[in-house]
């Protein structure tokens, strides 16, 4: 539960939302507990008070009439308040977590599967943004009023205040610890077998034809099966554990009504109070218990909160792989150079082994060799995704662990094979590549990347709204999209990495020549296995055993 307050500082943001929140929450329980109680006071009073007797039946009669209405719109204010706050601090959790993510990827957990990450970034998140509305909230509201219950009885039946407050005090107190006790492990094994089902559905999603290809489509629906019903018994054991909560919440509730019926008799007899008070306390105490059914139904999530809460920061306080340095050193432009490098992501297996490259200020220069070589690596190095474990890297002169990240990336931009066309429109998409690009810039650089016509041609033209993925557009568009995105940032030097990554020959030569006709000036590193026509390149070099040689 203590990773709760580790995002303290995002609820505080919202504190006087969550407040008001609360209130009305008071107020619409306190409002239904005084309906219920005068309501039972008033057909009391009136069925024992004789015909020839006066009674006044108008006052009672305003009182439930505006209890009722203060119940509805104090009601319909906690909903309001309550989901446009939730909303609010949804929106705070998924900024502050992708921008706790940014300077930790890649992660340096390698173990972390791409499945059990989506869930962190969906339903972990969802798991923790109503944690004060359904749990936090209810177990404040149900103390204040079994308070001011317990003090309303003990006013008139002191002894049935004190039975009252204790039963009412297991019920908001004791029930609910129990239940966070032994929810705890029910809660982390619900989220991992969620997680779990959700690696199992995109790995199939992901392999589908390979598991078709192969005839392993059994197995993987096996696999799913498995974790669909480790999922299923979780919540079926997380639901078990809920509703005994709320059995004894209601055993507790009885017991309560039973107590103030007991003691209410005798003070009926000895004449303390009168009958009408006494059905009006006994319906207030039963209407009170309906805030500690809300306790109970929260507390039951709040396991699962608890363990989404400790994913979450688990990965958002995770060590970078690679830090500013306290001090960073202005980057200038230059030659791009790596001298004796060593890197693997296991030491044991490096994939670069004293790698050289000297690659002059402004040339062009193509790494061929075939996948898995340590290509994309040598990029992501000079990106410093990763810091390599011997040699240097520099540029200008300057080594780049030296120099800040920001600088670095503003000095080097990367177009790779997964560069994604994101959901929005095609301004949207480019203005990736430098925020505060005008229009002119945006036309120039589709022109660069020979999409300027295709653009004219539709009828938002740069408003124009292209799918999740660029689904609404070719694979040969949604590349030159991503090139324009990359020629319009400022970068001395562009990385390319398998850019015609999915292109048939004839587009992939066109799009090399485009490239080479768009990165004039530029100093130009492209990493592929393509076959590279004439002139794509002012040096050719090949990954061989960890090293680069001339081909």
């Amino acid at each position: 539960m203590t990773a709760f307050w580790f995002f303290r500082p995002l609820f505080q943001r919202h504190a006087a939302r969550l407040a008001w929140t609360l209130l009305l929450s008071v107020i619409t329980l306190a409002a239904g507990i005084a309906l219920l109680s005068v309501s039972g006071w008033f057909l009391t009073a009136a069925a024992l008070t004789t015909a020839a007797a006066s009674f006044n039946l108008f006052g009672p009669s305003s009182l439930i009439r505006g209890l009722s209405f203060i119940r509805i719109l104090s009601r319909y204010g906690e909903k309001v308040f309550g989901h446009d706050t939730t909303l609010r601090l949804l929106a705070d959790l998924r900024g502050w977590l992708f921008a706790s993510l940014f300077p930790r990827v890649p992660l340096a957990d390698r173990g972390l599967r791409h499945g059990d990450l989506v869930s962190r970034l969906t339903a972990d998140v969802d798991a923790l943004d109503t944690v004060f509305l359904v749990a936090i909230g209810p177990m404040l509201a149900a103390l204040l009023l079994g308070s001011a219950m317990a003090t309303a009885l003990w006013v008139f039946i002191p002894a049935a205040g004190v039975s009252y407050a204790i039963l009412v005090g297991f019920a908001v107190l004791g029930v609910p610890a129990v239940l966070i006790l032994a929810s705890r492990r029910m809660g982390t094994e619900l989220v991992e077998a969620s997680a779990a089902a959700r690696i199992a559905v995109l790995d199939g999603i992901d392999g589908h034809a390979d598991l078709i290809a192969f005839g392993e489509t059994a197995t993987a629906r096996a696999s799913f099966a498995g974790s669909a019903a480790r999922l299923a018994a979780s919540r079926r054991r997380l639901g078990m554990a809920g509703s005994l909560a709320a059995a004894v919440t209601q055993a507790l509730a009885g017991a309560a009504m039973i107590s103030v019926l007991w003691f209410g008799i005798v003070a009926v007899h000895a004449g303390t109070i009168g009958g009408p008070l006494l059905a009006g306390l006994l319906l207030g105490t039963i209407a009170s218990f309906e805030a500690t059914g809300a306790v109970v139904r929260g507390v039951a999530r709040l396991g699962v909160s608890a363990a989404a809460a400790a994913r979450l920061k688990a990965i958002s306080t995770a060590r970078p792989m690679v830090n500013d340095p306290a001090r960073p050193d202005p980057l200038p432009s230059g030659d791009v150079r790596f001298e004796s490098v060593v890197f693997g992501h296991d030491r044991r297996r490096p994939v670069l082994r004293g790698l050289d490259l000297s690659v002059k200020q402004g040339s062009r220069v193509a790494i061929i060799g075939p996948s898995g070589s340590g290509k994309s690596t040598v990029l992501a190095l000079l990106l410093r995704l990763y810091d390599p474990q011997a040699g240097t890297i520099s540029i200008g002169g300057v080594d780049i662990r030296t120099v800040a990240q920001r600088d670095l990336h503003e000095k080097v931009s990367l177009l790779s094979q997964d560069s994604p066309v994101v959901l929005g429109t095609i301004r949207e998409n480019l203005l990736i590549g430098r925020a505060d690009a005008n229009d002119a810039a945006l036309w120039h650089a589709l022109a660069s990347a020979r999409l300027a016509d295709f653009v004219r041609g539709l009828p938002e033209g740069l408003g124009a709204f292209v799918g999740e993925t660029g689904r609404t557009l070719s694979v040969g568009q949604a590349r030159r999209l991503c090139l324009a995105r990359t020629l319009l940032s400022q970068a001395d030097i562009l990385a390319f990495d398998e850019p015609t990554s999915g292109l048939d020959r004839e587009a992939e030569l066109a799009f090399l020549a485009d490239v080479n006709a768009a990165t004039a000036g530029r100093t130009v590193i492209l990493a592929t296995h393509a076959a590279l026509p004439l002139g794509a390149a002012d040096h050719i070099l090949r990954m061989v055993d960890g090293r680069l040689e001339t081909a």
